[in-house]
């Protein structure tokens, strides 16, 4: 890990494994065209980098769920590539959005008429896709509420304000593909459809696909799929496939440097609460990570659970290569509570480890880190939660270190 500053820890993105990924979902897809959801910061791979390197991929739609987000990968990727972003409230820059190009997904009426008097400030027509609450009960119109806001974007499409580009909605068991609510939210969504274009709008895209209905479910397709768990190379349905079913490989490998190897007695208590006692003379271990950083407080170890998995003596240094001084490669567990910034590893009474030395909390089995790291699902295990959280709640401290050479061309990097 010669970076420079040292960091004592880091997160390595790989933009070839974006690419590579998003090339695969590209093939499962079909005629579909493919967007790259790249909200939360690319789940937290970094959203300028992971943009570009989906657009290498072959995405043609990039999505950001907040406005903000969608205005900074516009400014990342140019003009071309269709940008949509679907979540806001009254007020947002809606002016700003219609300036650079940037679709607006309208789940309400009053959205329709802001955007109306953004495009006629601007002088340019809003692009909207009218998000449809199919059975998810969270953002959209209600199937109920739709006629009214048709007759408002029929009204404002004659005027020049606006033009509805396309229908959308969400699943809310993508991931249970033979639940039957499945069926029923896909017939909700055509029926939404049908009347879209009763109305006289003519649609050129219908999506309601995310990473679980693109890679389990082709009647779902459409005209464009939604990935976004899958573009970073982890399965949104684990109890099904793993990311190699899909051609899919893990895009992040999380390591840390040991800042602290002590030898302690038997019984001696570790961290907060003492959850975790040695039963033996051994060694300790501190990472400096924490749920400061991200870490999940809910992967404490020792009396508290299983504890987060850890592969100790199978880091990297410089990226790629391996370090032959490090130990056997073995998973470990955390012992005892995490902490705000760290978390401790008993190493065994044998542990050749010493501080400096490269752990890795989580990556792929590719050349960056040793076979037998554990992954984000692992950690989602652990922590009883999804892998979406792990990588996605990655805090900013730690820093990214990008390898692979997809998009660098345009980014300059």
């Amino acid at each position: 890990m010669s970076t420079t500053p040292v960091y004592p820890a880091r997160a390595i993105v790989d933009l070839d494994a974006i690419r590579d990924n998003v090339r695969a979902l590209r093939s499962t897809a079909g005629s579909a065209q493919v967007m790259g959801v790249v909200k939360a910061d690319a789940y937290g791979h970094g959203l300028a980098p992971a943009a570009r390197a989906a657009l290498a991929g072959g995405a043609t739609w990039l999505g950001a769920a907040q406005t903000r987000e969608a205005l900074a990968v516009r400014a990342a990727v140019g003009p071309g590539p269709r940008v949509l972003t679907w979540l806001y409230s009254p007020g947002a820059p809606f002016a700003d959005l219609v300036r650079e190009d940037v679709d607006v997904a309208v789940a309400g009426a009053w959205a329709l008429d802001e955007l109306a008097d953004a495009a006629r400030a601007v002088g340019r027509a809003a692009r909207v896709h009218l998000k449809v609450d199919t059975g998810l009960g969270r953002n959209g119109i209600m199937p109920g509420d739709l006629p009214a806001v048709l007759d408002r974007a029929t009204a404002l499409q004659s005027e020049g304000a606006l033009t509805v580009v396309g229908v959308m909605s969400h699943y809310a068991l993508a991931d249970e593909p033979d639940d039957p609510s499945v069926k029923m939210q896909t017939h909700a969504f055509d029926e939404a459809v049908r009347a879209v274009e009763a109305a006289g709008l003519p649609i050129e895209v219908r999506h309601i696909a995310n990473s679980a209905a693109t890679l389990t479910n082709p009647a779902a397709h459409y005209d464009l799929v939604r990935p976004g768990i899958a573009v970073y190379g982890l399965s949104p349905v684990p109890q099904l496939a793993v990311p190699g079913d899909h051609g899919l490989r893990p895009a992040m490998t999380l390591e840390a440097r040991l800042a602290t190897v002590k030898r302690v007695p038997a019984g001696h208590g570790v961290s907060y609460g003492h959850a975790y006692t040695t039963t033996q003379d051994t060694v300790l271990g501190v990472i400096p990570l924490g749920y400061g950083d991200g870490i999940p407080r809910h992967a404490s170890g020792g009396s508290l659970g299983p504890g987060g998995p850890v592969l100790v003596g199978g880091g990297v240094d410089d990226v790629a290569a391996p370090d032959a001084g490090l130990g056997t490669a073995r998973v470990l567990r955390i012992a005892g509570r995490v902490c705000m910034d760290q978390v401790v590893i008993d190493l065994g009474p044998y542990a050749p480890e010493q501080a400096g030395d490269v752990v890795t909390l989580f990556g792929a089995s590719d050349g960056l880190t040793r076979a037998g790291a554990p992954n984000a699902e692992d950690w989602a295990q652990a922590a009883g939660t999804i892998s979406y959280e792990i990588v996605t709640r990655l805090g900013a401290r730690v820093p990214r270190v990008y390898v692979g050479t997809a998009g660098r061309e345009t980014a300059g990097e």
